[in-house]
């Protein structure tokens, strides 16, 4: 059995530096001139947003929804959904069932369903893709399966950007 007064005396008697935990110190500064006009300056990177994304692991399956305000999805496991994302990369044991709208995408497993593609789709050597498949630009590199309807967007359609839902 633990001593409480033993065990937990130590840390209590202890001083300890929460320096760490409190905020900054303010930083005070002169007024300008009263006649001198103030325009508040506000720098945003354009580097600084965090890219959303979401790495679906192996023996996970998600099915039945709508994955939106996500940059980068990569599936190493089973998904039956409808995306609308940038970036589609489906791992060598991945799969992925349902409509999708992406500027990028890489299959090097399996894809069914409706698949748009407003840059370049590129179907690897251990990829399937079936159904209906539009693209900008293919890359389908030996051993690839490719089968359903497939044609290319023209300009108007693959610079069109999918609208998303706003809550």
């Amino acid at each position: 059995m633990l001593q409480k007064d033993g065990f937990f005396r130590k840390n209590r008697d202890e001083k300890r530096d929460d320096s760490f935990f409190r905020p900054a110190t303010p930083v005070t500064t002169t007024a300008p001139a009263a006649n001198v006009a103030v325009e508040p300056v506000t720098e945003v990177k354009a580097d600084a947003r965090r890219e959303a994304k979401l790495v679906v692991g192996p023996e996970i399956k998600i099915k039945g929804v709508e994955i939106s305000d996500c940059d980068t999805l990569v599936v190493e496991g089973r998904i039956e959904a409808t995306l609308d994302s940038r970036v589609l990369e489906i791992t060598e044991h991945g799969v992925f069932q349902g409509t999708i709208a992406v500027d990028n995408a890489e299959i090097h497993g399996r894809f069914e369903g409706e698949l748009t593609v407003r840059k370049q789709l590129v179907i690897h050597a251990t990829g399937k893709c079936s159904g209906k498949i539009r693209y900008s630009k293919i890359k389908v590199e030996e051993g690839a399966e490719i089968a359903g309807e497939i044609s290319m967007l023209d300009k108007a359609q693959a610079s069109f950007a999918v609208t998303r839902k706003v809550a």
